[in-house]
């Protein structure tokens, strides 16, 4: 796969800085809403044709490393 980053943009002035795919407003966590919630990636791509298999992978990739980024601190 393509490097994920390619992908994904943080732009203050889109979507109030969250991360989104790259040309579109549509955020990293709107497409782990989108699955969390029973969509498959076939439906994603019929609901938003402008959407590629790699940016949907890239944006999963983002969070996957995002989340391996998160430390808990003990209190």
């Amino acid at each position: 796969m393509e490097k994920y980053l390619d992908h994904i943009t943080i732009d203050k002035e889109i979507r109030f800085g969250k991360p989104t795919i790259k040309g579109t407003r549509i955020a990293v966590s709107d497409v782990l809403q989108w699955f969390a919630s029973g969509m498959t990636e076939e439906k994603i791509l019929e609901d938003y044709p402008y959407l590629s298999k790699e940016q949907i992978r890239a944006a999963l990739l983002f969070a996957a490393h995002k989340e391996e980024l998160t430390k808990i601190i003990a209190a």
